[in-house]
């Protein structure tokens, strides 16, 4: 069982930015995540399952909708504070995040914003205290990049719709409670609306044969004449600019969590370079091995301000989508190019679970995609900037 050595790394003193309260949290965070989790990681990781005991210590820490408002069994805190737990849980595995950021960006997030005060209630509660756990549907068998092409429908059946349709490739489904999917109305637009495990004719089969994400569950969720209730459509907006949005928060979350992946792997090659002696000496003292780590503080710190920028930017209401595109995109790119950097410096050993940086990589090809992949994050900032579309 490998002990966890990671103390952070803060080479421009970011801390010197944050308050006395983001930085108990993320240190609350990180201490659960190396007494709760770093133990286990890789055995869970090795058996393709999300230990699913530890959703009640991701509720205590704050994991689940941090910034839902008190009133509703959030934290009330802001969005700095959601980023940093985010990079606490993703430091350790991409899995543990994902199951905390579809819970709290593609779940709660819809319902808080667009929701009835009904639905607030019932819902939101039960899933900050991670009594309900949740899933989100919008892409599809045959629509990822182009989620506006989806066919899931729901048709107007009197007191209730009936809900046809499937989605794919879906975070936490094989044992969701609730489900928040998007589908189009008999006019062709899209709305978001809750689905709950029982319903007749609503399945979740798990998807099997990943190679990343090993430590999250993914499944389908198949919808055959579901009959949901009315009550349960999400009211306050309609269009693909609502499920955007969502995905703009769980982007934002996976820009601090990408940081915490690049820290980790920075973090293990680090030391491992001052330990392992090669030709008389430790491999740290050669100089490419020193460009190596150099290069990797650098980008970590770079994407660092960025990041924390962007956050104060949430705060106060003024990030854009683009901006955020700019963040996911970066952010995932330079963890990935560090966790590949890392793995040669620990040549051979690199390959192996006695060290994450397998492991992280594995996850990474996942996070570089989903969410909006790699290449459309750079159209939707060269349309940011040329006002020219380049999609169509």
């Amino acid at each position: 069982m490998r002990t966890d050595l990671y103390q952070g790394h803060d080479y421009y003193n970011m801390d010197d930015l944050l308050t006395d309260e983001h930085k108990l949290i993320r240190d609350t965070a990180r201490a659960w995540v190396k007494k709760e989790v770093s133990p286990i990681i890789e055995e869970a990781f090795e058996k393709g399952a999300f230990p699913r005991h530890l959703i009640k210590g991701i509720a205590e820490i704050g994991g689940f909708g941090p910034y839902i408002p008190t009133e509703y069994g959030g934290a009330g805190l802001d969005q700095i504070s959601y980023g940093l737990i985010m990079q606490e849980l993703e430091r350790c595995d991409s899995g543990l995040r994902s199951t905390s950021s579809v819970q709290s960006s593609l779940v709660m997030y819809p319902i808080w914003k667009y929701g009835t005060e009904e639905q607030k209630q019932k819902f939101l509660p039960k899933l900050a205290a991670g009594e309900m756990v949740g899933c989100f549907g919008l892409t599809e068998p045959d629509h990822g990049s182009n989620p506006g092409g989806m066919t899931t429908n729901f048709k107007d059946a009197g007191d209730h719709y009936l809900l046809n349709g499937a989605k794919l490739w879906i975070s936490n489904a094989p044992f969701a409670d609730v489900a928040v999917v998007w589908a189009k109305n008999e006019e062709g637009r899209i709305h978001g609306i809750i689905v709950e495990r029982g319903m007749e004719g609503f399945s979740t089969p798990t998807m099997h044969g990943k190679w990343s994400l090993r430590a999250s569950d993914t499944g389908e969720l198949v919808f055959e004449d579901v009959k949901v209730p009315k009550e349960n459509l999400l009211p306050g907006r309609s269009g693909l600019g609502a499920p955007l949005s969502c995905l703009d928060s769980a982007r934002y979350g996976i820009a601090w969590g990408a940081i915490g992946a690049g820290l980790d792997c920075y973090d293990t090659a680090l030391r491992y370079a001052k330990e392992r002696k090669q030709f008389g000496r430790p491999i740290a003292g050669f100089q490419l091995q020193q460009k190596k780590l150099a290069e990797m503080i650098t980008e970590i710190t770079k994407a660092q301000l960025l990041t924390l920028r962007l956050g104060q930017l949430r705060n106060e209401g003024r990030a854009t989508s683009a901006q955020i595109s700019m963040a996911k995109r970066n952010n995932v790119n330079m963890a990935l190019e560090i966790a590949r950097e890392a793995r040669q410096i620990l040549g051979g050993m690199g390959i192996t679970n006695e060290y994450p940086i397998m492991r992280h990589m594995m996850n990474l090809e996942s996070v570089v995609t989903y969410e909006g992949t790699h290449d459309i994050h750079l159209l939707i900032t060269g349309l940011d900037i040329t006002g020219e579309n380049a999609f169509t």
